[in-house]
């Protein structure tokens, strides 16, 4: 693909796209850089993303911008902040920064979405990295949370919520978790839960209710457990494939239901190890390139070395050659960036860059509904990653300015 580059900037002052002209643009026309040989897709929106180069979500004040500030190098224009389970007190600081960048932007940096959490309500035999001290039963949560509504608060000892100053990390309840996703709800974009928990469905109708999309995930559901969820209101899936039983020909389980849903996307973490690419393709065969969502499930470790160490929550995982991992060899998360998930979905996968470009970007912007994100088209907004031949990032271009750049000429 060959084109140009020009910097919105100076004719568009709300960095969106303005025209698509067919044709080449004289080199001596003013901040054009000439792009033949590259390739411009929408920016990538990767919607689960732990953190990246030594920066961990719930890490606390700070550290979502931090990460804001380095995704656009790896061709990232938007991300969720995504959270493992963690007691309250973390949660509230990773929601207030949410909601603090969500309102501002920082040059250079990626647009922040509403958080991915992938939360406290999953089942504890396949919680994989998640901290099983951190998780909770559903119905428990949600009859605490009517029996003290917001203002009754009465002491631990009496059997209600946590109060502040509790010296144990994990002296909380359910509804100490939902009281937090209801204080910030603009803040909360994806919650992941197992629909086979006691009360898990009338939590997918109260997440429902306000507005929040009820992810699938870390379960050991059957498949009329999962269905019983879709037709409760879940519209995703977490990390297709992972911590959930294998794809069984008589009892198709969370993944059999998940696959024929159409509305459901899928999440899969496309970074050639957590799932093989064949079945990557097939997944994709099943539900279209618009019914999944290229993930890099990625941790503090992306961009570090081999046995480089970092936080994942409270917990340390280890870097290996193609995963993170805990410290016992549980596999925990991802050291991909999305411009090497789009590597491995044109490369291994076989892809075409159309459709390569679909699951890293048009898919999860309309997942997340991310307005006029994911599209290159007039009223789209400038979000744009350039890649080079080897289909390595050269430029990443946010609200029509460049965010990023591997090499100079680029218009700043």
């Amino acid at each position: 693909m060959s084109g140009a580059a020009t910097d919105a900037g100076e004719t568009d002052v709300e960095g969106l796209i303005v025209e698509i002209r067919l044709g080449s643009v004289p080199e001596s026309t003013p901040d054009v850089v000439p792009l033949d040989g590259h390739v411009i897709v929408p920016g990538f929106v990767d919607l689960h993303v732990h953190g990246i180069d030594g920066i961990d979500t719930l890490a606390g004040p700070g550290a979502v911008r931090a990460m804001a500030a380095r995704l656009p190098r790896t061709g990232v224009t938007a991300f969720c902040p995504t959270s493992v389970a963690c007691a309250p007190d973390a949660l509230r600081v990773l929601l207030d920064e949410v909601e603090q960048e969500r309102g501002v932007r920082h040059a250079g940096s990626a647009r922040v979405l509403p958080a991915h959490l992938e939360s406290n309500f999953i089942n504890p035999a396949y919680c994989g990295a998640q901290p099983h001290a951190c998780l909770r039963g559903p119905r428990e949560g949600l009859d605490r949370l009517r029996r003290w509504p917001a203002g009754s608060t009465p002491d631990r000892a009496a059997g209600g919520p946590s109060k502040p100053g509790d010296t144990d990390p994990h002296a909380f309840d359910g509804d100490d978790i939902l009281r937090e996703l209801d204080r910030r709800t603009s803040a909360v974009g994806v919650v992941t839960l197992a629909p086979e928990l006691d009360g898990a469905l009338d939590l997918v109708g109260w997440l429902v209710a306000r507005g929040r999309r009820v992810s699938l995930g870390h379960s050991g559901a059957t498949y009329d457990e999962a269905l019983a969820a879709v037709a409760a209101g879940a519209r995703h899936a977490t990390h297709l494939f992972n911590r959930m039983p294998p794809l069984n020909h008589r009892a198709p389980g969370l993944v059999g239901a998940v696959l024929q849903a159409d509305e459901v996307s899928a999440e899969i973490i496309c970074d050639g190890v957590h799932v093989h690419p064949a079945l990557v393709l097939a997944t994709i065969a099943a539900k279209r390139p618009t019914g999944v969502l290229a993930i890099t499930d990625g941790t503090a470790l992306a961009q570090r070395p081999v046995g480089a160490r970092a936080r994942l929550g409270a917990q340390t995982i280890v870097a290996g050659e193609s995963a993170a991992y805990l410290e016992d060899g549980t596999l925990a998360g991802s050291t991909a960036t999305m411009d090497a998930v789009f590597r491995v979905l044109v490369e291994r996968v076989r892809l075409s860059l159309v459709d390569a470009a679909t699951v890293c970007a048009t898919t999860p912007a309309r997942a997340i509904s991310a307005a006029k994100q994911g599209a290159i088209e007039p009223g789209a907004v400038a979000d744009l990653t350039i890649l080079g031949p080897d289909l390595r990032v050269a430029a990443t271009i946010i609200g029509g300015r460049v965010a990023s750049a591997a090499r100079e000429g680029f218009p700043r």
